[in-house]
């Protein structure tokens, strides 16, 4: 019999849940690793059968655009890791954010999120969703006051969105003070948690009502493959099947979610050692010379130090930035001299890559938007990956070295 799910520790379920190598059910076939079910379609029992899978009144697979068995196991264990009732995944995490707010929002409605968040986000926010969509994002000018998003919130609010850490300027986030502000107006509090993941964050546990994920950076861990996840209640999720998924044909491809849940199975190990490179990464960077600013939540001059150890108890995370000086030109110097570390668009991969975030993910943005989102031009964005930490410090030296 396998245990209980509750009593299983994020280590076990990112092993176990939602696949068991010795099924109860002994006509299944036996496999120590989940199979991938690479299928278009699947047979009904009967019309009947049939009728009920594809009116969502009954679970099963009929149609490969709305379900597969290989996603269900991802979206199970996807949920269980969050504390969530139930998951769905897609092709890649901007599709998740654009299928979340269609769902939620219509024509008229309205929404409260920051600048601080990552870039294709604020460009679907901040223009598609009003252009395109009908949709009002109202933005805060200041995160870190909560009473600044109480007062944004109106009766055509559909919801609040929060990335915390923030890409990539790292902003923390007061989840539960914000879970307080947008329940007081019956709106959910959804939040990005791409960039910490459940090792490291529970935003439900926090009052948070739905969780986003770009599975593309952390979960997979390599950059190979992309995918997307929501998770909530049993409710938003059935609805987004029935009401959205099955006509935009957005889950994940059988193969992409199998791989992904390959990766998962070292997700707490690989967190952790993200975690203590970065921080001796953040430790070299501190005391340098030619290094400006450093955008980190363990450091005891982040604006958000003390929330952020209280929210983030197990660490920070793979992604810091830091500023140079000589703007564009400063940054790229450092960025083209590094021998080691990759310039990549993405995050959360096993190998150390950076970006510039004002002209690669937040180019969308006007130029006071980055400026009050702290994204300056000398701005470096750094994900920290597995490698031995003294290797990624030598050769951030020696790039730092051509200022």
């Amino acid at each position: 019999m396998v245990a209980e799910q509750k009593e299983w520790g994020k280590g076990t379920i990112a092993l176990h849940t939602g696949y068991s190598p010795v099924p109860l059910d002994m006509t299944l076939f036996r496999s120590f690793v989940p199979p991938i079910i690479e299928s278009s379609v699947y047979p009904f029992e009967s019309v009947a059968h049939g009728a009920r899978v594809i009116q969502h009144k009954e679970h099963g697979y009929g149609y490969g655009r709305d379900a597969n068995p290989t996603a269900d196991v991802l979206q199970k264990r996807l949920a269980a890791l969050e504390g969530g009732e139930r998951g769905l995944v897609t092709p890649s995490g901007q599709h998740a954010v654009f299928a979340l707010t269609y769902h939620l929002a219509k024509v008229g409605d309205e929404f409260v999120t920051s600048h601080m968040i990552f870039g294709g986000g604020h460009t679907l926010f901040a223009r598609l969703a009003p252009e395109r969509m009908g949709i009002t994002s109202r933005f805060v000018e200041n995160p870190a006051d909560l009473d600044e998003w109480d007062s944004l919130i109106t009766p055509k609010t559909r919801f609040v969105w929060a990335e915390t850490p923030s890409n990539p300027t790292l902003f923390v986030t007061d989840i539960a003070g914000l879970a307080e502000v947008a329940h007081s107006h019956d709106v959910p509090l959804i939040v990005d948690n791409t960039l910490a993941t459940a090792c490291l964050q529970q935003p439900l546990a926090l009052g948070a009502d739905i969780v986003i994920l770009s599975l593309t950076k952390n979960a997979v861990g390599n950059g190979t493959v992309m995918g997307g996840a929501v998770i909530g209640s049993d409710e938003l999720i059935e609805g987004m099947l029935r009401n959205i998924m099955m006509y935009i044909g957005a889950i994940m491809a059988p193969f992409d979610a199998w791989f992904t849940l390959m990766s998962l199975e070292t997700l707490p190990l690989r967190m952790a050692k993200h975690c203590s490179n970065s921080e001796d990464v953040v430790a070299f960077l501190a005391q340098h010379p030619k290094v400006k600013g450093i955008n980190y939540p363990s450091l005891p001059d982040h604006p958000q130090h003390e929330l952020a150890k209280r929210q983030m108890p197990n660490g920070y995370g793979v992604l810091l930035s830091f500023v140079v000086d000589g703007g564009l030109d400063g940054a790229t110097k450092v960025m083209e001299a590094c021998q080691m570390i990759t310039i990549i668009p993405s995050f959360g991969t096993s190998r150390t890559v950076a970006m510039h975030p004002a002209s690669h993910s937040h180019f969308g943005m006007t130029p006071e938007e980055r400026e009050a989102a702290g994204i300056y031009d000398g701005l470096i964005r750094l994900s920290i990956g597995l490698e031995d930490s003294k290797d990624i410090i030598a050769d951030l030296e020696q790039a730092l070295g051509k200022l």
